[in-house]
């Protein structure tokens, strides 16, 4: 089995890193060290880079955690990063060398999340799931992501009707590069009610994000006479327009704000993307889902895709040697 070099991930390698990214089999900002390392004072950085005589062949975004190895905690992504081309036998070995890299220097277990389908340029070149069964992996969680691909977006007539509602009382959406109002009159006060939680990212984080990433994080807010009511903040690639947060007053089912300002998202500002991606609607760690979320975003035509969270002892890596006969 081919053998492939590990090493660890230094500041001194950042164009490297971000010049790989752009050639590789993914297509989302998340894993840009820019984006990774906002948060660098919360997590241990542990990201890999795995080479093939010499030349960067696949990266893993991972921090540290004692004995552990996470892909990535302060991310919703995670996973091996490599080039589209490369065939299954290599990302087998590429995996391979990995598990016994951390093994050998006294990492017990890789947490794994999985990189949604949507977001990779070459979708069929994918075997994280496979390679998880072979190591007989714990499937630690599973979330459900409601992702519509936008040629079979179909609205219910509830989503119809709160579109109009919208009109009737004369909404308006404007696009901004100002995101206090939205956090601090729209978001925080709802997560807080609703869920005694903060967003993921504070104000001056996803301002600092905006300005490293302009084109990809956007923000779009509902105004009802000049006052926003909702808005929500987009996470947008190649292929993808991901919410990453969405949010409207108490006042949002009878001014329809939502319904109005996803219309206007999915007709005019991102019709020409394969795929719109509402996100997750699971509580409890996977466990359960918040039912009236999810209709929500199905009735805008989205279904759910899988994205799986795997723990891998390290120890076990020569279970990949046998697969092929």
């Amino acid at each position: 089995m081919q053998q492939f070099d590990i090493k660890l991930y230094q500041s001194t390698l950042k164009e490297n890193w971000n010049t790989f990214l752009l050639e590789s089999n993914q297509q989302t900002f998340l894993f840009q060290r820019g984006f990774m390392d906002y948060h660098s004072d919360r997590f241990q950085d542990f990201s890999l880079m795995i080479y093939n005589n010499g030349e960067l062949t696949a990266l893993l975004p991972a921090n540290k955690v004692d004995h552990e190895i996470y892909s990535h905690q302060g991310l919703t992504y995670g996973g091996l990063i490599y080039k589209p081309n490369l065939k299954s036998k290599e990302v087998i070995s590429i995996l391979k060398s990995v598990l016994e890299y951390l093994s050998e220097n006294g990492i017990k277990t890789l947490m794994i999340k999985e990189l949604p389908f949507v977001f990779l340029d070459n979708q069929t070149n994918n075997p994280l799931a496979y390679l998880c069964f072979k190591l007989k992996a714990q499937l630690q969680r599973m979330d459900l992501h409601s992702t519509l691909e936008l040629k079979f977006k179909r609205y219910n007539r509830s989503r119809k009707n709160g579109y109009k509602r919208g009109l009737k009382n004369n909404l308006t959406v404007r696009e901004t590069d100002e995101f206090k109002s939205f956090w601090n009159e729209i978001l925080i006060p709802n997560l807080d009610n609703k869920h005694d939680v903060k967003p993921v990212h504070s104000l001056d984080e996803i301002q600092l994000l905006k300005s490293r990433f302009p084109k990809q994080i956007r923000q779009f807010n509902v105004y009802h006479n000049d006052t926003i009511v909702a808005g929500t903040t987009i996470f947008e690639t190649k292929y993808v327009a991901h919410s990453q947060y969405i949010s409207g007053n108490e006042d949002k089912n009878t001014l329809g704000s939502l319904d109005f300002l996803h219309h206007y998202l999915l007709e005019e500002v991102f019709a020409d993307k394969k795929y719109f991606n509402f996100g997750i609607s699971n509580e409890n760690n996977g466990q359960n889902i918040n039912e009236g979320l999810q209709y929500w975003k199905e009735g805008y035509g989205a279904h759910s895709i899988t994205q799986g969270f795997y723990k891998i002892e390290t120890s076990k890596y020569k279970h990949l040697e046998d697969i092929y006969v």
